[in-house]
């Protein structure tokens, strides 16, 4: 990272937002987006395009305690079994796998 100051430019946002996820500190969320667009990274700065358009999302997932994490996991399970089970049965069975597992 010493030869390359735009690679230690990157770890440092990197580190940061990292910090702002695993910590909720949502507050801090605009003041990195204005320095990682103050930096010459542009991929990074795509990224911060992408938070700015879902500002709100983003402020509450970096903020709130809540998660769908466990909705989304019951969701990807059943897509699971659907595609194993495909063309095998019916969908009786199908229901009694995802009741099951």
């Amino acid at each position: 990272m010493a030869a390359c100051p735009h690679l230690g430019a990157l770890h440092g946002h990197i580190k940061t937002f990292a910090e702002m996820m695993t910590e909720r500190q949502g507050h801090r969320l605009d003041a990195w987006i204005d320095a990682v667009r103050a930096d010459d990274l542009p991929h990074l700065h795509s990224f911060a395009n992408g938070l700015e358009r879902d500002h709100a999302a983003v402020l509450n997932g970096l903020t709130l305690p809540y998660s769908s994490g466990v909705v989304e996991g019951k969701a990807c399970k059943i897509k699971f079994l659907k595609r194993l089970m495909f063309g095998r049965a019916n969908y009786d069975l199908l229901r009694k796998m995802a009741l099951l597992n």
